[in-house]
C-alpha cells in the first residue's frame, strides 16, 4: 500500500515537471504571438501588401496662456495686503494687492477741497463781472475796470479746471493703490510680500494673470514637413483650415481631451535649425493646461498607397534595418529597407527595398541567416500550432505538445 502511493506521487510529481519545463521552454522559445519559433523549420511569412494608415508623429510644444500680464504697480508704497492667493482663479477687475493708501487719500482730500474752493471762486468772480458789466453798460465804470473783471472770471475758471484736473490725478492714484486684475485667468507667484516697498520701476511684476480659457501651444516643425502640409497652395487662411486636428500629449504621458487647431504658421524660417514655428490653440474649461507648461503636439498623417510591416519582422544593425525576404526557392535573403521615421509603435513604412508581393518573415528573425531554407507558413497557421500546443500542455500531451 504504502509502495503504491509512493509510486503515484512520484508519477504525480514527474508529470508536473514535464508539464513546468515544457511551458518554460514555449516560453524561451517566444512566448506567444510575438516571434514565436517551435522548435522545427517552419516561420511564419507574411506577403508585403499596399495600403493607407493614419500615423501620428510628435513635436516638443511649449503652453502659453492666450495672455500673460505682468501686473506692475502704478504707484509707490508698502504691500499691506494680499487680496488672493498665489494660483488663485480671479475675475477681471478683481483685487489682487493693497498698497498703503494713507498719502494718496491725503492729496486726494486736498485735491477735492481744491476744486470746492475753486469752484467758490468762480462763482464769486462770476457774480463781479456780470455786476461789472451792467456798470460798464451804464458808463459808471471804466473799460478797464470791466475788462480786470472778465481777466479774472478767465482766470477763476481756469483754476477750477487746474483744480479739477489735480482732483481726477489725486483720485487716480488712490485708486491704483488697488491693484486689480486686468482679465480673468490665473494668478503666478508673489515675489513681494506684505511689507515690501514697490514702485513702477520694480525689476519684477508683482505677479502675472495668465488667461487660461483657451490656451496657446507653440512648437516648430521642418521646412519640408511644412510644405507637405501646404503644397496644395491657396491662401494661408485655406491652407489653416484644411491642416487637421492636433492632439496634445501632457507631460505624464496622458493624452488631453480636446482637440486643437493649427492657426498660426510662421512666415520666417529659421535659419539656423531650419524649423518653422507654428501655433495650436486648444480649449481648456477645467484649467488642466498651465501657461508654461511642456507637452508634445501630437499631428496626424493620412497615407495612401504605402506598404506596413510588422516591426518584429526587423533587425537593426548598425541603425539600418534589414528583413528576411523569401525567395522562390524558399531560401532566404538579408535585405536592407528604408523605413519612414513616422511610426505608430506597432509597424513601419517602408519607403524602400520592399515591392508589392514580397514575402518577408515576420517571426524569429533574429535565429535566421541569409540563405537559409525554411518550411514557410502563414501568421494564421503559426497561431493555431501555438494555440494547439498551448492545448496539449492542459491536457497533458506533452509529446504532442512539441509535434
Amino acid at each position: 500500500m504504502n509502495m503504491s502511493v509512493k509510486r503515484n506521487r512520484s508519477f504525480f510529481s514527474s508529470r508536473i515537471s514535464l508539464m513546468a519545463l515544457g511551458l518554460s521552454v514555449l516560453t524561451a522559445c517566444g512566448g506567444g504571438q510575438g516571434g514565436m519559433k517551435m522548435g522545427d523549420n517552419e516561420f511564419a511569412v507574411q506577403s508585403v501588401t499596399v495600403t493607407s494608415s493614419s500615423q501620428t508623429t510628435q513635436y516638443p510644444a511649449t503652453i502659453k496662456g492666450l495672455q500673460d500680464i505682468e501686473i506692475r504697480p502704478q504707484v509707490s508704497g508698502f504691500i499691506v495686503k494680499l487680496c488672493v492667493d498665489e494660483g488663485a482663479t480671479v475675475r477681471k477687475g478683481q483685487a489682487l494687492f493693497q498698497i498703503d493708501p494713507t498719502q494718496y487719500k491725503a492729496a486726494y482730500d486736498q485735491a477735492k477741497a481744491g476744486v470746492e474752493s475753486a469752484k467758490a471762486n468762480l462763482k464769486t468772480v462770476t457774480e463781479t463781472e456780470a455786476n461789472k458789466k451792467m456798470l460798464h453798460e451804464q458808463k459808471i465804470i471804466s473799460d478797464f475796470e470791466y475788462q480786470t473783471a472778465v481777466n479774472n472770471l478767465l482766470t477763476a475758471k481756469a483754476n477750477l479746471a487746474q483744480a479739477e484736473a489735480a482732483y481726477a490725478a489725486a483720485k487716480q492714484n488712490l485708486g491704483f493703490c488697488t491693484v486689480t486684475s486686468p482679465s480673468d485667468g490665473v494668478i503666478g507667484t508673489f515675489p513681494y510680500r506684505v511689507g515690501a516697498l514697490v514702485s513702477a520701476s520694480v525689476a519684477q511684476p508683482l505677479t502675472t494673470v495668465s488667461q487660461i480659457g483657451d490656451m496657446y501651444v507653440y512648437f516648430s516643425m521642418t521646412e519640408k514637413q511644412l510644405l507637405a502640409l501646404t503644397k496644395a497652395g491657396g491662401t494661408l487662411k485655406e491652407q489653416l483650415e484644411k491642416m487637421p486636428a492636433v492632439k496634445l500629449q501632457l507631460s505624464d504621458g496622458t493624452m488631453y481631451d480636446a482637440e486643437g487647431k493649427i492657426d498660426a504658421v510662421s512666415g520666417v524660417i529659421d535659419q539656423t535649425t531650419g524649423s518653422v514655428s507654428m501655433r495650436a490653440i486648444f480649449p481648456n474649461k477645467q484649467n488642466i493646461l498651465r501657461s508654461g507648461g511642456m507637452a508634445n503636439v501630437v499631428f496626424p498623417y493620412a497615407m495612401d498607397n504605402i506598404i506596413l510591416i510588422p516591426q518584429t519582422a526587423t533587425q537593426e544593425i548598425q541603425d539600418k534595418k534589414f528583413v528576411y525576404v523569401l525567395q522562390a526557392d524558399s531560401t532566404l535573403k538579408h535585405t536592407e529597407i528604408q523605413v519612414s521615421n513616422l511610426n505608430d509603435g506597432k509597424n513601419y513604412i517602408v519607403t524602400g527595398g520592399l515591392k508589392e508581393g514580397d514575402k518577408v518573415v515576420v517571426e524569429g528573425v533574429q535565429t535566421l541567416q541569409d540563405g537559409q531554407k525554411i518550411v514557410p507558413i502563414t501568421v494564421a497557421q503559426k497561431e493555431a500550432k501555438y494555440q494547439k500546443a498551448l492545448q496539449d500542455q492542459r491536457d497533458g500531451n506533452i509529446q504532442t505538445a512539441f509535434n
